[in-house]
């Protein structure tokens, strides 16, 4: 029997709290990739933190990649990394020779500490995520803190996608049902899509699906029709507000489809919604990096906890119930009167639903 730990966080402060805590207990290694790493009150409290584990001798690893942090960085931050001892990565920076692989981009939130815990999720880190810098208003998100076998494997995991090593495919507990998935190989890419569709196809009673951008694949869209055919109480929640105004266009575009299906769709209301987890018959889970759209499934990189410790789906279920109270449900009568402008403001975000 393993015993893997979780701690959940959907309060930015609380998760950046306690990362930068475990960070300054750090004895051996810290290792952080993100997405984002914003050049604010928040990534400079984590440069402040790296560089002095760094400065005590700690081995620290930074990978962020070069597209989603292009506009939130610095060269100013870059420096100071670089220039106290901290080893800083970037992933695929734009090159002339090889331009299409920019469009493939590293989309993992990891930190690591020591191999003895690790935090995975979809906070990046930047002050949209902090209540006390960023208001009312802040970004809505989950993250989850692993201690035990998994934080090992979530080691080698960064460890391997660092060196480039392209085998295995895939790391997961092999003493229990909870594993950490990424799909940095074919093999493992198909292996996290299929943990994906596993969870689906064998869903029951319910199934709660929260991502920021809904932009399925078509077969995503039929195993998610096909449970609600089975009579599953399938319910998608996705945001009102969006920072990618178009993937909000063409999530709406797939509205009639899944509504025909006896899916329920809300949208989430008070802030922007980024949190990204699937919660099946309230017995198994997953949390982290993947969304339900094309680059997730077919482009980007990805990082996801899959979960069937009992209180960690129990706490996201009832984080889904919370969120529900807050969302308006769309209606298929209502949906069907929408105006005209919006069913071409649609059909553009289909069309560049690749590309998204």
């Amino acid at each position: 029997m393993t015993d893997n730990r979780y701690r959940l966080f959907t309060d930015g402060d609380a998760l950046y709290a306690d990362m930068l805590a475990a960070i300054d207990g750090a004895g051996t290694h810290v290792l952080l990739e993100s997405y984002i790493f914003a050049d604010d009150e928040i990534g400079r409290r984590f440069t402040d933190a790296l560089i002095a584990k760094a400065r005590s001798g700690v081995l620290v690893r930074v990978h962020l990649d070069a597209a989603g942090s292009r506009f939130w960085q610095s060269r100013r931050l870059s420096r100071r990394l670089h220039n106290t001892g901290v080893q800083l990565r970037w992933f695929h920076r734009w090159d002339w020779r090889h331009p299409w692989r920019y469009n493939r981009r590293n989309h993992r939130k990891l930190l690591v500490i020591d191999g003895c815990c690790a935090y995975v999720g979809g906070f990046n880190i930047h002050r949209e995520n902090s209540r006390a810098i960023y208001g009312e208003q802040r970004w809505r998100d989950t993250h989850v803190r692993v201690e035990g076998e998994l934080a090992g494997v979530a080691m080698q995991l960064f460890g391997r996608f660092w060196m480039g090593h392209r085998r295995p495919a895939a790391l997961h507990d092999a003493g229990g049902t909870d594993h950490l998935l990424s799909n940095y190989t074919l093999g493992a890419r198909r292996q996290l899509n299929g943990s994906f569709a596993s969870m689906l196809s064998h869903a029951r009673h319910t199934v709660f699906i929260t991502t920021p951008y809904f932009v399925p694949e078509r077969r995503i869209q039929r195993q998610i029709a096909s449970a609600a055919a089975r009579g599953v109480d399938v319910r998608l929640l996705v945001p009102d507000k969006s920072d990618v105004p178009l993937a909000k266009w063409a999530a709406r575009a797939a509205y009639d489809g899944l509504l025909a299906s006896g899916i329920k769709v809300y949208e989430y209301q008070p802030r922007l919604l980024h949190a990204k987890t699937i919660v099946v018959d309230g017995a198994h889970a997953t949390i982290g990096t993947a969304n339900i759209d094309y680059r997730s499934f077919l482009l980007n990189y990805e990082l996801n906890l899959f979960t069937r410790d009992p209180n960690l789906c129990s706490a996201l279920d009832r984080q889904f119930h919370e969120d529900l109270e807050q969302s308006v449900m769309i209606s298929a009568e209502h949906w069907s009167h929408r105006p005209w402008i919006d069913k071409l403001l649609e059909l553009a975000g289909w069309m560049a639903r690749r590309w998204l």
